[in-house]
């Protein structure tokens, strides 16, 4: 039972996935790029507008399939630079004001677009 999440509040795929998928007790989104889906380009070019970007990202594709950040149990947060932690952390803690998911965060060598930052999302009904 798996139904394909698409919504314009949030950028397309550019590739081939799906913003996300509905599993039925389980919703995964793709990684979220700080993509403005208004404009197709970020939303900023610092790490903290481009984190808020992608948090509203993955709201929006949540919103889609009914559910709210509260409902979010895991994300993963991927960093071009670890050094931007602290300013990524700050953002996100503004997303989760009580009971935040688990969370893992990394540093890679390259994002798509080159994005500062980029978040994936596993959350429950």
């Amino acid at each position: 039972m798996k139904q394909i999440i698409a919504t314009s509040a949030a950028p397309a795929a550019i590739g081939p996935y799906s913003q996300g998928v509905d599993g039925g007790s389980v919703v995964i989104t793709s990684g979220q790029l700080p993509i403005d889906p208004a404009t197709g380009a970020f939303a900023a070019s610092d790490i903290a507008g481009q984190t808020r970007q992608s948090l509203k990202n993955v709201q929006a594709v949540l919103a889609q399939a009914g559910l709210g950040m509260e409902n979010i149990i895991k994300t993963t947060v991927f960093l071009k630079d670890m050094n931007d932690f602290a300013a990524m952390n700050e953002v996100y803690a503004a997303f989760f004001p009580s009971q935040p998911p688990a969370r893992s965060a990394v540093e890679v060598a390259r994002l798509p677009k080159d994005a500062l930052v980029e978040i994936e999302a596993i959350a429950v009904r």
